[in-house]
Order: structure tokens, then sequence, then C-alpha cells
């Protein structure tokens, strides 16, 4: 099955690792500029967050899938896909992490490692089902 959604075409995972970096450069720039603005913690994270969703919706949606952007059940199962990486990071930094014992460090290394692959899956099984980019 991984080797079915990887031979169809391989320049589109490379895509999908292209956007994602550039996505996760934004967010730490959006962040740390937001804070050097004088953004309170929790605002620099929230709107840098929001902001860098927005960016990688766009491009995961038209260039790595190559579909439309106006699908709202598109939009909603990609929020949706989003929101269970974040499930995943909690439990993994705030639940798995601390019960072994791990450095934090650790725990938040997994995490950045597992959700792009769970972001690839999701999005090629279900956010962008049927597509043959």
């Amino acid at each position: 099955m991984i080797r079915a959604l990887l031979d169809k075409d391989p320049a589109h995972l490379i895509r999908f690792a292209i956007v994602g970096v550039t996505v996760a450069a934004l967010y730490v720039m959006l962040y740390v500029g937001f804070l050097s603005l004088g953004l309170a913690i929790w605002a620099a994270n929230a709107l840098a967050f929001g902001i860098a969703v927005l960016v990688q919706y766009v491009g995961q949606t038209a260039w790595t899938f190559r579909q439309q952007l106006a699908e709202p059940g598109q939009a909603l199962r990609f929020c949706i896909t989003i929101g269970l990486g974040f499930v995943t990071s909690a439990i993994l930094t705030g639940l798995v992490g601390p019960a072994l014992d791990w450095p934090s460090w650790l725990a938040a290394g997994i995490a950045a490692v597992l959700l792009p692959v769970q972001n690839y899956l999701f999005f090629r099984l279900w956010v962008y089902a049927g597509v043959g980019a």
C-alpha cells in the first residue's frame, strides 16, 4: 500500500516535502517576527500558526495535489487533518514523552518526524482522495 502511494509520481512526494519545509520555515520566521513586534507568546504562536496553515493549504492543494482551492469538503478534511496532527504532537510531548521520561527535545523531534508522514498519508488517502497527481 505504501509503495502504491509513492510509485504514482515520485515528484509528488518531493512537492509535498518542499511545501512542508517552506511552511515550517515560514512559521518560525513569523513567530519570531511577531514576538519582536511585542505580541504575547500565545498571540504570536496563534497568528503564525494560522498563516502557516493557510499557506500550507494553498501549497499542498494547488501545487502538490493540483486541486481546486474552493472545495469546502476538502478544506474541512484538511483542517481536521491539521487538528489530528496537533493531537498527535500533544500526545507525544504531553503524555508519551513524560511517561517514558524522554527529554522534551526527543518528544518534539519524534513529533516533527512523525507528523509529515501522518499528514501525507491523510492527505493522500482522505483529504485529496482519488488524486493521481
